[in-house]
């Protein structure tokens, strides 16, 4: 692939360039397994996996070309597909951490994120600090013990809706020596490049924007490539694996370490794999996420403006608008614009905020965000009902909170169903 190609160009075409006579659409490999025409020729794959597909539940060629494009997308070294974007998150963790290990993670998070922090990963022993990611440094440095192996948050909050300050976060994650992981799911890799502000891992539920048309559940894990697994602090990477041959995977596959020990120990042993139709849909979908997102973003911006000014309304967050708390951070991170999700706190709130959900037409209420249509949520009784009212409120989730994904529909359609929907409020 032509390396000055601009992201758009890559989005199509990327991962997949066919020979003479070969199908132009990359096809679905629905096989779970390979057929070889030697017994050495499978032994040689099993010492040398990078090199051909074993088994579906490791590698396929259709993922394989997500995978690539991805990576590519991200600036990455190599991707890993699951099965979903929790899968992805959790493996991004496993990754690193073994039970009696530490992570570091925004308090703003989307509420499975913070479930499996704050409840299923102690039950494995990893614990979990929550910071404020306004804090500064030196208050998130003061939440590391002596086994923190990582620092998380995510680029858009979500459903807070504040964007990350990478610069203070790359910094803690250097002075600290681990690895910065970045959820960047909402502003997707064409509004938002983590590995480019500091980050070392990206994490997408593909599920979302990437796949665009609410198809395909599915997740990814990006490898930069820039961390020094064999600073000391992560002798998995440099000590022998007993489960795969004694490998050391820092010697063995050095800056892309991260991603094949991801594939080859998890994936193998969890079984988490993205299927072949899935990793298929979604790839559709991204070769066209590039002009999605500019719609996306204009339209967010747009009824953005229009929630502001709303009687109804007692407050609006949406990085993109100007006087947002983001807004700074949004200029300088993202360019190109905020993604499509936004908040509003209506005034009456929990049931005005049922009300008004209730009566919108062309808005759906689905527990779902980013995709070609428009859709309403109330996380505090949906998304974040699990939570307390506590972990709510340090989520970013509030009674009166009504969270907008803005879909591809004409601007001045959505507008005038929300219209609509105020204008029946009692």
């Amino acid at each position: 692939m032509n390396p000055q190609w601009k992201k758009e160009t890559r989005a199509i075409q990327g991962g997949y360039r066919p020979g003479n006579a070969e199908p132009r659409v990359t096809p679905i490999y629905q096989s779970t397994t390979y057929k070889y025409d030697t017994a050495e020729a499978v032994a040689h794959l099993f010492d040398h996996p990078e090199e051909g597909h074993i088994y579906s539940r490791i590698s396929n060629p259709t993922t394989e070309v997500l995978q690539k494009k991805l990576a590519d997308l991200e600036g990455g070294i190599a991707a890993v597909t699951t099965s979903s974007g929790q899968a992805a998150t959790t493996l991004a963790i496993l990754n690193l951490c073994q039970a009696g290990d530490h992570i570091v993670a925004s308090s703003s998070l989307y509420g499975g994120t913070y479930n499996l922090f704050n409840y299923t990963l102690p039950r494995m022993g990893i614990e979990v600090t929550f910071v404020d990611q306004d804090q500064s440094a030196a208050e998130i440095e003061a939440a590391f013990r002596p086994r923190t192996k990582a620092i998380f948050g995510e680029s858009i909050s979500n459903p807070a809706m504040e964007v990350l300050d990478f610069e203070k976060f790359s910094q803690v994650a250097r002075s600290r020596g681990v690895p910065f992981l970045v959820d960047n799911t909402f502003p997707t890799p064409f509004l938002c490049q983590p590995l480019k502000l500091g980050a070392h891992i990206v994490i997408h539920s593909t599920t979302k924007y990437i796949d665009g048309h609410a198809t395909s559940v599915g997740g990814a894990v990006i490898d930069g490539g820039t961390f020094p697994w064999d600073n000391g602090n992560f002798p998995a990477f440099t000590e022998p694996d007993p489960s795969y041959h004694g490998v050391c995977y820092h010697e063995r596959f050095a800056s892309a370490a991260y991603a094949v020990k991801l594939s080859y120990q998890l994936i193998r042993d969890l079984g988490t794999p993205m299927s072949p139709m899935n990793a298929f849909l979604t790839n559709l979908g991204l070769e066209t996420l590039h002009l999605r997102m500019e719609r996306h973003s204009q339209n967010a911006l747009a009824l953005a403006q229009y929630l502001q000014d709303h009687p109804r309304v007692s407050w609006v967050r949406y990085p993109g608008l100007p006087g947002s708390p983001s807004a700074e951070r949004a200029r300088r991170y993202l360019p190109k614009g905020s993604s499509g999700v936004l908040t509003f706190g209506i005034t009456g709130g929990q049931p005005a905020g049922e009300a008004l959900m209730n009566s919108l037409e062309l808005a759906s209420i689905v527990v779902h965000v980013a995709d070609v249509r428009t859709c309403v949520l109330h996380p505090a009784s949906m998304t974040h009902r699990q939570l307390c009212q506590e972990e709510q409120q340090a989520a970013g989730v509030s009674p009166d909170l009504i969270r907008v994904s803005l879909g591809l529909e004409h601007i001045d359609d959505i507008i005038a169903d929300f219209d609509q929907a105020f204008r029946r409020l009692p």
